[in-house]
């Protein structure tokens, strides 16, 4: 069993190869000692017991010469106030994004319910089986449907749920559930339901390009979540980029200059395009020119990330 002893972990944990914790203050030395300059060393320490040095050794691989290979000297000239203010900043920019992120996500809400109403009717078929085409190792998507409804507990859900008679839920109306999904489920629905065709008459309502919407949302949920859990976006190349049409791209990079298929930025270029033409509210790229482009390192992790240089099982030192 684990347990610790100060700052540090037991004698018998260092046995198996585990890394000893170190205090903040011990952090800035480690950091002084691979030649990051540090102003306030005192600052940096307080900025690390509240940020967490984990999180942070994120941003700051990339000013070090060669972590992949085990060699964790920082280059030369760099400077914990410059590794900051990335951090900052791509803090930052999710706060930005949220916004956009929740108005597309509403968009999207209210185009699946009126799509499914309008072609299926608002009751019952968006919970049955046989409405959505399902991988065969994946969770049905009725039943994620459902687990996201029996789970709410707005008054709007509650009303068809009875502690004598069980749930009425085939008396659910579809705008009433979709408010109960969560933005996975929602992004589901849209994926596989009515045979995988619902997509497409979601797609149309907005007047979005029918061809890849689907990834085109799951995209945004991917984006949405990094930026819920506090994820790093720099540097950051999406799993799950979605294809975001030529003409749309094109139009971004006018304004943004070049960037990457699987980039944030491209996301952002696909999140605007849903934006404009469901008539969300404003788009967010301008937003983030203005704010970001300036920061050169900030925008060239945004617009065409590298792959992570970190320590391999092989090359990890002690902490």
């Amino acid at each position: 069993m684990l347990t610790r002893e100060g700052p540090f972990l037991c004698p018998e944990e260092a046995d198996v190869g585990l890394k000893p914790g170190l205090s903040s203050p011990q952090l800035v030395r480690l950091l002084l000692d691979r030649g990051l300059e540090i102003a306030d060393p005192d600052a940096c320490a307080r900025f690390l017991d509240v940020q967490g040095y984990y999180r942070f050794s994120g941003y700051l691989r990339y000013f070090q010469r060669a972590p992949h290979r085990g060699d964790d000297r920082f280059e030369e000239g760099s400077t914990f106030e410059a590794v900051r203010a990335v951090y900052d900043a791509d803090a930052l920019l999710r706060e930005t994004l949220t916004g956009p992120l929740a108005r597309a996500e509403l968009l999207l809400r209210s185009r699946t319910a009126q799509a499914i109403a309008e072609i299926h009717g608002p009751y019952r078929t968006y919970l049955e089986t046989s409405f959505y085409t399902d991988a065969p190792s994946a969770e049905p998507t009725a039943e994620s449907c459902l687990k996201d409804i029996e789970r709410s507990r707005e008054r709007h859900i509650l009303r068809y749920r009875d502690s004598t008679t069980g749930t009425r839920f085939d008396e659910l109306p579809v705008w009433s559930a979709v408010e109960a999904w969560s933005f996975g489920t929602l992004s589901k629905c849209i994926e596989r339901g009515d045979g995988g065709a619902l997509s497409a008459a979601v797609a149309a309502r907005l007047g979005a390009a029918r061809s890849g919407f689907a990834s085109r949302v799951r995209a945004l949920v991917y984006l949405r979540n990094r930026c819920a859990h506090h994820s790093c976006l720099w540097n950051h190349s999406l799993i799950d980029a979605g294809p975001t049409p030529n003409n749309v791209r094109a139009k971004a990079k006018r304004l943004a200059g070049q960037f990457d298929p699987r980039s944030v930025l491209d996301a952002v270029a696909s999140l605007d395009d849903i934006l404009r033409r469901g008539e969300g509210g404003l788009p967010a790229l301008p937003s983030l020119v203005e704010k970001h482009a300036s920061h050169a390192v900030l925008w060239r992790g945004l617009a065409a990330p590298q792959s992570p240089r970190d320590h391999t099982a092989a090359t990890a030192p002690a902490q």
